[in-house]
């Protein structure tokens, strides 16, 4: 039972995306004046670099009808009619296309938090923010890398952008303000992405593909961390009207997502790893329903 990948795109041709961007560029020359938080956080964002080639054993084996090794009944088509009419073979191939479509979305959403990234520290007025942001560019080209070549060398699948991410990136990057950048990508998307990270970790039983997650994931705390500090400080002087309009238009793609691609694919609420709701919105923050999640987000 072979999948197509190109039947779930809407351009399966299409070899890039073009998004209209209107962004003021700031300079700070206020050089010695930092927040003490962000400039440590800038410090071990700038001594925990890795590389990819050199950290990860690219060597290891892949079983390509599982590649990640999770557990079956997180699969959105266990306990159905199509699933027990299957044999092994077509179960394995309903693995490997469910794993190449999860991965290729962190793929593309970390090539959206470059773009977000680089955009911040264009747009950001404050200098401790762009030295923090600078070093969050590289990990997110990292990111994208080490996803790409996982996908192309070991899955040998890859599925285009999805609608709902698309979407949230849409919005994300097409709103001018710097504020929206941090709340959108930094908050929201890699929130979400360190639960779905988290429960990768906590699952998966290919040690390929939870070495590639842990890596990605010790970057991904660091960010979520960032935007936190930064919104922080912001929103409280902020008149009330942005404030507002930006948490709220921030919550309904962030609610897209969620219902969107997530829980469609765990199958029900209960296996859900992020509970987002206005509340956790307004905070700036993500809250894991996991029990076991130590990401530093859920932490802090």
């Amino acid at each position: 039972m072979a999948i197509d990948a190109g039947q779930y795109s809407l351009d399966p041709n299409a070899e890039s995306w073009e998004i209209p961007s209107p962004a003021m560029t700031m300079f700070d020359f206020d050089y010695t004046d930092g927040r003490e938080q962000l400039l440590r956080l800038y410090d071990k964002g700038t001594r925990k670099q890795w590389i990819g080639s050199d950290r990860i054993d690219w060597f290891q084996d892949v079983d390509p009808t599982n590649p990640v090794g999770m557990p079956d009944e997180l699969n959105p088509l266990f306990g159905t009619t199509w699933w027990d009419k299957m044999n092994e073979a077509e179960k394995g191939e309903v693995r490997r296309n469910l794993e190449a479509w999860r991965f290729s979305q962190f793929m593309h959403g970390e090539q959206g938090a470059l773009i977000c990234t680089a955009k911040i520290v264009q747009t950001v007025p404050d200098i401790d923010s762009k030295f923090y942001a600078a070093t969050q560019v590289i990990d997110e080209a990292r990111h994208v890398e080490v996803y790409s070549r996982y996908l192309h060398e070991k899955v040998q699948l890859v599925y285009p952008l999805n609608n709902n991410l698309a979407s949230l990136l849409d919005d994300v990057i097409r709103d001018s303000r710097w504020d929206m950048t941090y709340l959108g990508m930094q908050v929201l998307i890699e929130g979400l992405a360190l639960a779905a990270f988290g429960t990768i970790r906590n699952m998966a039983s290919e040690p390929l593909a939870k070495s590639v997650n842990a890596y990605v994931m010790q970057d991904e705390a660091r960010h979520v961390m960032f935007g936190r500090l930064a919104l922080r400080d912001y929103y409280p002087s902020s008149p009330p009207p942005s404030e507002t309009s930006a948490r709220s238009s921030a919550w309904t793609p962030a609610t897209a997502c969620v219902t969107g691609s997530w829980a469609r694919r765990s199958g029900s609420a209960s296996t859900c790893p992020t509970r987002w709701g206005p509340t956790s919105a307004t905070a700036s923050r993500s809250a894991c329903s996991a029990a076991t999640c130590s990401c530093a987000s859920c932490r802090s």
